[in-house]
């Protein structure tokens, strides 16, 4: 399964012989293009067109051989067109990061926009980690922007209840927000049962995991099926080391959802396997 954090990676090595693969496609012929390349034809920087294929805003074609992502031509007319055209396309991509920069984009100060993120009304896109290693979270300019016009009563005046109670118990909200957005992109993105299921095991802590998969052949099939980590993710083992955490369910009502939902995918993964004599994606 071709992830966020695959979509240019060893890109460059790649571009050259993907930009004139061509494949067949409903009775005709589409040029597949590697990620350098069709990020350039949109007019986005690599971490915009990465933030577009993490959106569904445009869809991988067939992998090139060794697995890195091609898109056909015509998909990325048809993302240019929808999106009302480049600048548009850039408008929807368009990502601010840490609570100074979204803070301006609502126009409030940054301790009231951290508050309204901590307490889960504005979900955060990506992350990246510092020199510090601390995460920074990044936002939708466009989210912030239909926020800000939707919810004017949030953004002055004082807190409601419910968030001065959040608060008051140190709750932060944001990693598991993302985690909710960064599974729910994943899961769009395929409809096979046994990638379906290991969008949702990747998630769960080991000893969870080994708990609701007691069989360690399905756990081999679901750790080989595993999303990359998203794009941006850091290389650097002290900070990916933080980033993974970010990865992981955290809250006991958190994880229960997600073992819930890896249960039922694992239903239909299973009674796929009956039906085809195989154990993993057809």
């Amino acid at each position: 399964m071709m992830q966020m954090g695959t979509v240019l990676r060893d890109a460059e090595m790649t571009e050259r012989a993907e930009k004139t693969a061509a494949v067949e496609d409903g009775g005709g012929v589409d040029v597949l293009v590697g990620g350098v390349q069709a990020a350039g034809e949109l007019g986005l920087s690599r971490s915009e067109f990465a933030r577009a294929v993490q959106l569904g805003i445009v869809r991988a074609g067939r992998p090139a051989t060794g697995g890195a992502a091609r898109y056909p031509r015509a998909e990325l007319d048809r993302a240019r067109t929808a999106a009302g055209g480049p600048d548009a396309l850039r408008e929807r991509v368009e990502a601010v990061a840490g609570a100074g920069a979204a803070a301006e984009v609502l126009g409030v100060g940054p301790s009231r926009f951290t508050r309204l993120a901590r307490c889960g009304h504005l979900t955060p896109v990506g992350y990246r980690i510092n020199r510090y290693r601390a995460v920074v979270w990044l936002y939708l300019a466009a989210e912030l922007r239909t926020f800000a016009a939707q919810e004017p009563g949030m953004l002055s005046g004082v807190a409601p209840p419910a968030d001065r109670e959040l608060m008051a118990a140190g709750a932060d909200l944001r990693p598991r927000r993302w985690r909710g957005r960064h599974v729910g992109l994943l899961l769009r993105r395929t409809a096979d049962p046994w990638e379906r299921a290991a969008v949702l095991a990747s998630v769960l802590p080991e000893a969870e995991l080994r708990e609701a998969v007691p069989d360690p052949a399905e756990r081999i099939v679901l750790a080989a099926l595993a999303p990359s980590p998203p794009y941006g993710h850091p290389q650097v083992p002290a900070s990916a080391a933080v980033a993974l955490r970010l990865l992981e369910a955290g809250p006991p009502e958190e994880i229960h959802w997600y073992r819930t939902s890896l249960d039922f995918a694992l239903t239909g993964a299973r009674d796929q396997s009956k039906s085809t004599g195989e154990r993993g994606p057809t």
